[in-house]
């Protein structure tokens, strides 16, 4: 019997080496990596210049405290300044980790504006991560219930609600708006550049903060470093994670503005975040992704993919929906998704569904054309031979 907590719902395969966009498993069976650890390698498996970066500094340096300055954090705080709009940095370990930041941010930010309650607008069908603050601005009441009470200081509207936004302009303790500019876990649901336009308005009007959790859209994942920089529309705080290390765990909370010197010595700390280790491999990262020809690859991917997909899919009718946003995908279908994760593997195909219907591709950016029309075809395979839904 396993010594792991019963967290999740894990497929009886083990990786155990993986290159590129290809896992092995255990048996020496090669899988086309459509996932990326959920939109976390983003350069692919054991990208050679992030190898290098966590061997160099392992055999170094791995970690001291921020007790003590620690050159490659600051290092890589200005490579992410400089390829942002934002001043300052906070590193930590997960994006759950990097939203807490942010909520605690909003909240010093309302206090020193003496709003004594102060609260964050959120979005139905929003997921911004597990921990008890993130929780309670995550959407879903089945995730929240079994842990309530919730922390408060949260008012949940509906996304693309522009009616709704005037409404808020009455509300006393509203100090910033966070929102994801994809929704993933909701579905792969994209805000229109519009809407969070109407946003950018209704903060500044307010002097709200406009708050971004880019944990899954960034670190080139929709065809730009971060997607803000794709839609047009700044934030005031940018959340990352995920692909910043690709794979190694390193997060952070960027501001710009009044919102970057709102957190004082004390308000905030980490043991591990920012470690030399962990700002290495994300050093290599960001540094990577300063090519615009890997960037634009993402979109040049989505397309082969979806060329494949619609060239074998036999019934048209059976996808209902396409959205995202490059390299993110959302797939919704009109057959029954449980089991098709499982169909995939049987392929030889690492796919995953979220928000009940969706097929959620996350392909890493050095995936090539050919395995781009692989997984196109695949993914359409498993929807031809899926059964129907039972009247």
């Amino acid at each position: 019997m396993s010594a792991i907590m019963r967290t999740y719902k894990q497929f009886p395969v083990a990786f155990v080496r993986g290159q590129g966009a290809t896992l092995w498993d255990v048996q020496g069976r090669p899988f086309l990596d459509g996932l990326s650890g959920i939109a976390v390698t983003n350069l692919g498996h054991c990208h050679p210049r992030v190898t290098q970066a966590i061997e160099a500094q392992a055999s170094q340096l791995v970690h001291t405290s921020n007790l003590f300055r620690i050159p490659g954090q600051e290092q890589l705080g200005a490579e992410l300044i400089s390829a942002t709009e934002m001043e300052s940095v906070f590193f930590c370990n997960s994006g759950a980790e990097a939203n807490e930041v942010a909520i605690k941010l909003a909240r010093r930010y309302g206090h020193d504006r003496d709003i004594k309650t102060p609260t964050i607008v959120v979005l139905d069908r929003a997921f911004h991560g597990r921990t008890l603050g993130a929780l309670a601005a995550t959407a879903g009441e089945t995730m929240r219930q079994p842990f309530e009470p919730m922390v408060p200081g949260f008012i949940r509207i509906a996304p693309e609600d522009f009616e709704g936004l005037k409404a808020l302009e009455a509300e006393a303790n509203i100090v910033a708006v966070l929102v994801e500019p994809v929704q993933g876990e909701g579905g792969v649901r994209p805000l229109s550049r519009e809407y969070l336009q109407a946003l950018r308005s209704l903060c500044d009007r307010q002097s709200w903060l406009l708050m971004f959790d880019e944990v899954q859209t960034g670190n080139g994942r929709c065809g730009a470093l971060y997607a803000y920089q794709r839609l047009g529309v700044t934030p005031d705080v940018l959340i990352t994670a995920k692909g910043l290390g690709n794979g190694f765990p390193i997060g952070a909370c960027l501001a710009k503005g009044e919102a970057s010197t709102a957190l004082q010595a004390g308000d905030h700390g980490t043991t591990y975040g920012g470690s030399p280790l962990a700002c290495a491999a994300a050093s290599a990262v960001v540094n990577t992704l300063a090519n615009p020809d890997l960037l634009a690859r993402a979109d040049v991917i989505r397309e082969h993919i979806l060329q494949a997909l619609h060239g074998h899919l036999a019934n048209p009718t059976r996808v209902t929906d396409i959205r995202g946003l490059g390299l993110m995908l959302g797939i919704e279908v009109a057959v029954p998704a449980m089991g098709l994760v499982a169909a995939a593997l049987e392929q030889g195909v690492v796919i995953n569904v979220t928000a009940g219907n969706t097929i959620r591709l996350l392909p890493p950016l050095v995936m090539t054309n050919d395995e781009a029309k692989q997984l196109g075809h695949s993914v359409a395979e498993i929807i031809n031979q899926a059964p129907e839904i039972a009247a």
